[in-house]
């Protein structure tokens, strides 16, 4: 018999791959994409952080069970890979983890430093002493668009702001379906790799109120240096399917920056900033029926 499958650390896997117009299902053993013809593609799945699900793929009930156990995100995204519809969540599965990064938040004076760390770690410059997050956030506003300014004008991109209609795709300018595009490819491999830390998408500290504040606040810390420089030189070029250009060229610099490998420490490093430690369960909690069998891919991996 062979052994249970254990999940492949993040830092090892490839980003992301991009699926449409198939039905998603195991045979054989091995993880298809089976298109219209019968047609299948195996997908090296424990391989990847996430798979982005475009409009015309459905999934099989052995498909999402085999993506769990090999602790591989799903998302269900629009056209393009932009407007997220839903997610799997093949991990977060560390109760004290949680209640650590609930603390952190929860806590006015550590969550100040856990925003003036990430703002530190973004701009590569200690923020301005005794300013509230409030004070901060209006500070980092002005700070991104001029990121942006000058960036675009690195690429000779004609930039106008940061604007774009969710509900009308096609009506963006092409430097901003760019960047949409490329943010989106971003989002999906921070939450994979805040749920493999073992964290929640949703507590964040700078941004607060959606079920992804925290994938925001982490992949703000290393969007000027993948997804936007990378949007902007396929803007430039533009070529005739510019989204699917942007998804190819991230996926590229990911393995260059080797992203997936910096993410859970950088996660780490922004938490233990706010200078409170994890909190020690309870004396009278009940441990597991059964033992851990050890460890398995990343902390928030499901065993």
């Amino acid at each position: 018999m062979l052994p249970p499958l254990r999940p492949i650390p993040i830092k090892d896997r490839e980003p992301m791959v991009f699926l449409e117009y198939g039905h998603l299902d195991v045979a054989d053993g091995a993880f298809v994409l089976v298109d219209g013809q019968g047609v299948r593609v195996q997908i090296p799945v424990g391989g990847l952080a996430c798979l982005m699900l475009q409009p015309g793929t459905r999934v099989s009930h052995a498909a999402a069970v085999l993506a769990a156990r090999c602790g591989t995100l799903l998302i269900w995204v629009g056209e393009a890979g932009v407007r997220l519809y839903a997610s799997g969540q093949p991990g977060g599965a560390r109760s004290d983890r949680l209640l650590y990064q609930a603390r952190l938040a929860l806590d006015e004076d550590a969550r100040l430093r856990v925003v003036r760390r990430m703002f530190a770690l973004r701009f590569e410059d200690d923020p301005p002493a005794r300013r509230s997050v409030d004070q901060l956030r209006g500070i980092e506003g002005a700070r991104v668009k001029a990121l942006y300014k000058g960036l675009a004008q690195q690429y000779g991109v004609t930039w106008q702001g940061r604007r774009y209609d969710p509900a009308s795709w096609t009506r963006g300018d092409l430097p901003n379906r760019c960047v949409s595009a490329a943010n989106a490819c971003l989002y999906g491999v921070t939450e994979a790799a805040v749920l493999a830390a073992g964290y929640a998408p949703a507590i964040g500290f700078l941004h607060t109120g959606k079920p992804l504040s925290f994938v925001y606040d982490i992949a703000d810390i290393v969007k000027f240096e993948t997804s936007v420089p990378v949007a902007f030189q396929v803007a430039r070029e533009a070529p005739p399917d510019p989204e699917a250009a942007v998804r190819r060229a991230l996926r590229d610099t990911f393995r260059k920056t080797r992203l997936l490998g910096r993410l859970i420490p950088l996660i780490e490093e922004i938490l233990a900033a706010g200078g409170l430690a994890p909190p020690e369960a309870p004396q009278d909690a009940v441990p597991p029926a059964f033992p851990d069998p050890g460890p398995s891919g990343d902390a928030g991996h499901r065993g």
